[in-house]
């Protein structure tokens, strides 16, 4: 199916680079962006501001705490420098009770506005984004969702978290809770809409967001899609798998070996003018082969992706790497389960579990913003002097 030229996308990224780039002190920091998320208590009696209380919290887990128990010990033995950085001041009345206890930090994140704290902190690691990478075109955001099991273990209602994260940088720019009554579909849309800066950027997602209103809402933002097609858009994949892909030449190979395993990928690319799929202009078959190295077991699997990238905008292999980075975001997540813990904690108090999902976030994001790829070994490194995650978040 071989489709006309098609005319040149809106030059939205140089657009964008005309703006003048704010000062270094233009860019709010981390206890502004925190003071933009409203405190649930009452005002009177307040010891500690909201924001003061959640970047403690965020620097305990900067510094391996992977409990709220874990975070009160660690803002326990906050030393006296860490606590004049943050203002925190003592008590003339009761000196003794200057810092947050445990239960205080409970409470907050129990009630906290989960959207919000969201927001702040994607808002934040976007400010921070190298300006090598906010440059550059063809900026690939994952979309993708992950359940925190441990709350459900707990018999706390059962908490999925739908996330969208920059390929290159592992930053989560956006985050959402999935409620019980709706699904990552309903959800798409939100979460994306929290993202400032999506024009010129390349949403790659799981087969369940192959929707076509969601292809018409990442195109009216000007942004691009690549999506993989299974069955659940019938007529679509019959479609694509009816295309002479014998006829097209192999136009990319790559071999990769790890997790006991060797996976062959070839794909082949075709232009389109008339898929049923808003805005498409390319389709991919992908063939991965792949070998177990205990069992020597081959299994071969074909893919079908769309995308709106025209030849122009993006190679084959291009295409090849932006679907291969998608899967990243497991990378985070896997992170989160393993080194933080996540999937093992049973906290199911309110918001509490999502607003540690988020301070894991941003934790992740510190640390990966400043070239660290052993997040266990720097969680270590941050234990053993307080004045590392103050100086991760930029509050030293």
């Amino acid at each position: 199916m071989p489709a006309d030229a098609s005319s040149p996308i809106p030059p939205a990224l140089e657009q964008l680079r005309q703006q003048p780039e704010p000062r270094p002190e233009e860019i709010p920091g981390l206890l502004e962006r925190l003071a933009e998320v409203p405190d649930p208590r009452d005002a009177r009696g307040v010891r500690h501001t909201l924001a003061v209380v959640l970047a403690l919290t965020a620097c305990a887990v900067l510094a391996g705490a992977t409990s709220l128990l874990a975070v009160g010990e660690w803002i326990a033995d906050a030393p006296a420098h860490v606590q004049e950085r943050l203002g925190l001041r003592p008590d003339p009345l009761m000196p003794g009770r200057l810092l947050p206890a445990e239960s205080t930090v409970r409470r907050l994140l129990a009630r906290i506005d989960g959207d919000t704290l969201d927001g702040a902190v994607g808002h934040w690691l976007a400010d921070r984004r190298p300006k090598a990478q906010a440059a550059v075109g063809l900026r690939g955001v994952s979309v993708d969702g992950k359940s925190l099991r441990g709350a459900a273990k707990a018999e706390g209602r059962k908490i999925h978290l739908l996330a969208a994260m920059e390929h290159t940088t592992g930053l989560v720019l956006s985050q959402l809770d999935v409620g019980e009554k709706t699904n990552e579909i309903t959800c798409f849309r939100p979460l994306l809409d929290a993202v400032i800066d999506l024009a010129g950027t390349v949403v790659t997602s799981d087969a369940m967001h192959t929707q076509r209103e969601h292809a018409e809402y990442l195109l009216g933002r000007r942004a691009h899609y690549i999506v993989i097609v299974k069955g659940n858009q019938k007529s679509l994949r019959k479609q694509l798998k009816s295309l002479p892909w014998k006829d097209i030449p192999l136009q990319g190979r790559t071999k990769d070996t790890g997790h006991g395993r060797s996976e062959i990928r070839r794909i082949k690319v075709a232009t389109v003018n008339n898929l049923l799929f808003p805005g498409a202009r390319q389709a991919s078959q992908i063939k991965r082969r792949r070998t177990n190295g205990k069992t020597g077991r081959t299994t071969i699997k074909t893919v079908y992706a769309v995308t709106s990238l025209t030849a122009d905008q993006a190679s084959p292999a291009r295409l090849a790497q932006l679907i291969r980075d998608h899967w990243s975001i497991e990378a985070l997540h896997h992170v989160r389960d393993t080194t933080f813990a996540e999937d093992a904690s049973q906290l199911r108090t309110g918001n509490a579990p999502r607003a540690m999902a988020t301070l894991r976030n941003l934790a992740i994001g510190a640390l990966k913003r400043t070239g660290v790829t052993n997040i266990a070994a720097a969680l270590r490194r941050n234990a053993r002097d307080p004045r590392r995650p103050l100086a991760l978040l930029g509050l030293a």
